[in-house]
């Protein structure tokens, strides 16, 4: 009896240890297959929301603005519609940017971890005069851009949004008097994000406006997209008529600011200051940490070869 006693003391730590193994495998298995479960419902949304976009070259005339945009082989654009599928559903940013569309460079998806684009909006406030391009003070300018930023950032917070700080120029502005158009870019910091956000900025004068172009990317880019600014700035022109040099002081308006408050105004709701965070790495409520390289690859592969 004892011996029987010993035997039952000596197996039943065992079997008890054997049973905890298997259960503890069998919730790895289920946690395994739940993690799968949340992949395949990422790659069927992501999968599905890329092939209702519809990627666009060649000539494109801006819905609504008096601009044609001359999209080359190694750019594509998106539409309004489709751009606010990407900044809201994928990047994460508030609904409501009114934007003419946005381009992307070729090869890559909105999807894509480096992804970089370019939107593109219009702004009909009446001809710009570039008599005081070379009386700027940059310096004064960046110090009052910062707590306009700073102002607006706290409006965002309180509507459930990551906090904003203009961190400082990531390139001083520049104008081109020939060809009227004028560029700088931001350094930008959103709390929460380990990486800081590159806004660079392109304004091209219009005879009765002023067509806008955002660069939105990471700081760490900056060399690529210093690489393709020429392109860009290539590719945007305004229609015969609407040209800066097609101004008419008697029959056309003129805006009430010049290029300093163009590049200092409306910082947050002109600006470009979009966050370009992946978000879809817990659009299902889990960190999905695997195949998303992959995947992007794929959907661009994918919609090549449909159009």
């Amino acid at each position: 009896m004892k011996h029987y006693a010993l035997l039952i003391a000596l197996v039943l730590p065992i079997s008890v240890q054997s049973i905890a193994n298997q259960n503890q495998e069998t919730q790895d298995a289920s946690v395994s297959q739940q993690s799968l479960t949340e992949q395949e419902k990422y790659q069927q949304w992501a999968t599905e929301l890329w092939q209702s976009l519809q990627p666009t070259t060649g000539e494109v005339k801006l819905p609504g603005a008096v601009a044609t945009l001359n999209v080359p082989d190694n750019f594509y654009y998106l539409s309004p519609e489709d751009t606010d599928k990407v900044l809201v559903e994928i990047w994460g940013n508030p609904p409501g940017q009114n934007t003419l569309g946005m381009l992307f460079p070729s090869g890559m998806t909105p999807f894509d971890a480096e992804s970089w684009g370019v939107t593109i909006e219009y702004e009909q406030d009446g001809y710009i005069s570039d008599k005081d391009a070379d009386d700027i003070n940059y310096s004064e300018l960046l110090t009052q851009m910062k707590l306009d930023t700073q102002r607006s950032s706290e409006e965002r917070v309180k509507q459930g949004y990551p906090a904003i700080e203009l961190v400082g120029w990531a390139e001083q502005p520049y104008y081109d008097k020939d060809s009227h158009k004028l560029h700088w870019a931001k350094e930008v910091r959103f709390e929460g994000y380990e990486q800081n956000t590159l806004n660079y900025n392109i304004r091209v004068l219009g005879r009765r406006g002023v067509l806008v172009l955002n660069f939105i990317a990471n700081m760490e880019q900056k060399p690529l997209i210093d690489s393709n600014l020429e392109s860009v700035l290539a590719l945007a022109e305004f229609d015969e008529g609407s040209r800066y040099s097609d101004f008419d002081p008697d029959v056309d308006k003129v805006a009430a600011y010049g290029l300093g408050a163009l590049v200092a105004g409306k910082v947050l709701a002109k600006s470009g200051f979009f966050a370009a965070a992946l978000i879809f790495l817990k659009k299902f409520g889990v960190f999905i940490v695997i195949g998303i390289a992959a995947l992007a690859k794929k959907l661009f592969v994918r919609k090549a070869s449909d159009n």
